[in-house]
């Protein structure tokens, strides 16, 4: 295991981020390159930050951990919206914390949107109006997300030309802003704000697994899913209260069961469906990484030992050059 002497300075630090499509094996090689490294995770996975969200979210379990610590995963009520600022303003508190315990931060994930903003800040947007949230959901209720969404390309049009018409979450913070601001979302999203001092410091690695092997790694992921409870599963949490349209059961699986639930679909076509998102998922992600700068990428599964091998060697140079 390498550890840093307390002379090297946060400044020269490396922190690396292991993205990739999901079930690639990302939260293998973070643990393995943690072990080496005397590295602690950050998650950046955005629906493992959920509590009671368990069974089609891949979260590692604590005894397969191997040690090493996690930070930002099932910590966020299920009935809470929790957005990408969010979780960079607390992933930038967690590498602070981390690194002045001298060790080596990892973030391990497939949610791009949240790895860009920690290293592009969003503007600083108003925190939720419950009252808000709750009479733009009565209106959704009884004349659809569609009609939010004209709601937003009278107000907005250039924020709801970027979003899709069912994309009630997004058009339903881009009105809320709106309303609470009285200015355009489009333009208060092109106010950045600076980048954190350790953004260059961030390196990105991102897996590249044979697209097959991974379709395939996907379909048997998602019927092992469903065997192990998943529906069950978000039965409870309709029972007790989380709305069918909170973000944690509009993750892939999870939209799909309360639609069979709801009778809109059979346990069969949920399945199917759910397996049609994911690999779409999956390629939505790869088209994410390929677009964002200065990503590194390494063929291959996270699991397995010559990938690990290679990303170690990748990381030892970069640990040595920070010396």
């Amino acid at each position: 295991m390498l550890a840093f002497s307390d002379e090297m300075t946060a400044r020269r630090r490396p922190i690396i981020a292991i993205v990739g499509p999901t079930a690639s094996g990302k939260s293998a090689l973070g643990i393995e390159m943690a072990l080496r490294f005397n590295g602690e995770i950050i998650n950046c996975d955005s629906v493992q930050v959920y509590r009671e969200i368990e069974i089609a979210t891949a979260k590692v379990p604590l005894a397969e951990r191997r040690g090493v610590p996690h930070h930002l995963i099932d910590f966020v009520p299920p009935d809470v919206r929790f957005t990408a600022a969010d979780w960079a303003r607390l992933a930038a508190e967690k590498i602070v914390e981390i690194e002045a315990r001298g060790r080596t931060v990892f973030l391990v994930g497939g949610t791009g949107f949240y790895l860009r903003a920690l290293r592009e800040p969003f503007f600083e947007s108003p925190p939720t109006d419950e009252r808000l949230r709750s009479r733009l959901r009565r209106i959704k209720e009884r004349r659809g997300t569609e009609h939010l969404h004209r709601m937003l390309r009278r107000l907005d049009p250039e924020a709801a030309a970027r979003l899709s018409p069912r994309d009630w979450p997004r058009i339903t913070r881009a009105l809320e802003v709106i309303f609470q601001t009285g200015r355009r979302f489009s333009e208060q999203q092109r106010e950045r704000l600076p980048p954190p001092p350790f953004a260059e410091r961030i390196h990105v690695f991102a897996l590249d697994p044979p697209r097959a092997e991974l379709y395939a790694r996907i379909e048997r992921r998602t019927e092992e899913h469903f065997r192990a409870g998943l529906v069950e599963e978000v039965r409870r949490l309709l029972a007790r209260g989380v709305p069918p349209d909170s973000s944690a059961l509009g993750a892939h699986g999870y939209r799909r069961v309360v639609e069979y639930l709801r009778g809109e679909r059979t346990l069969e076509s949920a399945i199917a469906q759910t397996k049609l998102d994911v690999r779409h998922y999956a390629k939505r992600q790869w088209t994410w990484f390929r677009r964002e700068p200065g990503v590194e990428w390494i063929g291959g599964f996270g699991d397995d030992p010559q990938v690990q091998a290679r990303l170690a060697a990748r990381i030892a140079e970069l640990c040595e050059r920070a010396r």
